[in-house]
């Protein structure tokens, strides 16, 4: 019984990410993240190839703000902005844009007794990432991936 408010919340959050996809996407962006704090602010990062400005949050936090009226999603704030320099990678998609670029990726389980690492994204095939880290050549599954980072190169 404990866990069934739980399930609720995360199937409420699941059905927002959707719908923000969903309307973003429209747009003509890509949606890289949404988080949501337990004081109502939620923020929503986009992206397109060709970088994001001011006007491209706006244009979409004024969507976001519209649509959240009529569908009744619950937050007091929002923001929308780019996903920086250190843009997280989440989706395959995301690996296979940015192969010839340094990531730092944080692993689930470890390989080669370590969980993580710094290297660049050679490829990506069928759910595993080649990673070439300092020389070595890393096959690691994208399912166990925790948590991967762009890491910028000025």
């Amino acid at each position: 019984m404990g866990l069934v408010p739980v399930f609720y919340l995360w199937v409420a959050i699941m059905d927002v990410v959707k719908l923000v996809e969903k309307t973003v996407s429209g747009l003509g962006y890509e949606l890289v993240d949404l988080e949501r704090s337990g004081r109502g602010l939620m923020r929503v990062f986009i992206d397109k190839p060709e970088g994001i400005v001011v006007e491209d949050c706006q244009v979409v936090s004024n969507q976001l703000t519209r649509l959240f009226m009529v569908e009744n999603v619950d937050y007091d704030r929002l923001e929308v902005s780019s996903p920086g320099l250190d843009r997280p990678l989440k989706k395959e998609a995301d690996f296979v844009r940015f192969v010839g670029e340094k990531a730092q990726i944080k692993l689930r389980m470890p390989i080669a007794s370590r969980k993580n690492f710094i290297g660049i994204i050679v490829a990506v095939n069928e759910g595993v990432l080649q990673m070439n880290v300092e020389g070595v050549q890393f096959e690691i599954e994208l399912a166990n991936v925790d948590k991967a980072r762009l890491v910028p190169t000025f």
